[in-house]
């Protein structure tokens, strides 16, 4: 069965979640950090994806967590390269004109909390790079709302 919106949400949200886990990385909040950043991540692509039709499981695939895996962690991740400059205190305008490919998470974070809001699916992590790429907050204060938000069972979708 193939399930085109499903890899197409992977694909493109992948991006959003690089950028979150190279700030992580910037601000040195380590492996654990990371790995809790990627599998929130996870969950938030999920919920958006199972709001727009998609197959939950698709997400568990290559196309899904396979891809999004490589991304945040990959050296050669120019959306991971931007999250790490911008948790180093890099301004974004700066971070940009000094690259010469595109980092399509920039672009790709308006549209996906765009998504989120018409769907009514709740996306902090997708929110809170909004706000430190687009609303000059801190990466520091964005990560920290993160944590500091109320903890929710994890279970699977069925």
């Amino acid at each position: 069965d193939d399930d085109l919106t499903g890899v197409q949400l992977g694909g493109a949200l992948k991006n959003v979640m690089a950028l979150a886990a190279g700030v992580v990385d910037g601000l040195e909040l380590g492996h654990n950090a990371r790995a809790a950043l990627i599998t929130r991540g996870l969950a938030e692509m999920i919920r958006l994806g199972m709001a727009m039709g998609a197959d939950p499981r698709t997400f568990y695939g290559l196309s899904g967590v396979g891809d999004l895996i490589l991304t945040c962690t990959g050296p050669l991740s120019r959306n991971h390269s931007v999250g790490v400059r911008l948790g180093k205190g890099e301004r974004l305008e700066g971070i940009l004109a000094s690259m010469q490919a595109v980092a399509e998470g920039v672009r790709t974070a308006k549209a996906a909390l765009g998504l989120a809001l018409r769907c009514g699916v709740d996306m902090p992590i997708v929110q809170e790079v909004n706000a430190v790429l687009f609303a000059d907050k801190s990466c520091r204060q964005a990560v920290g709302d993160l944590m500091e938000r109320e903890a929710k069972g994890e279970k699977s979708p069925s």
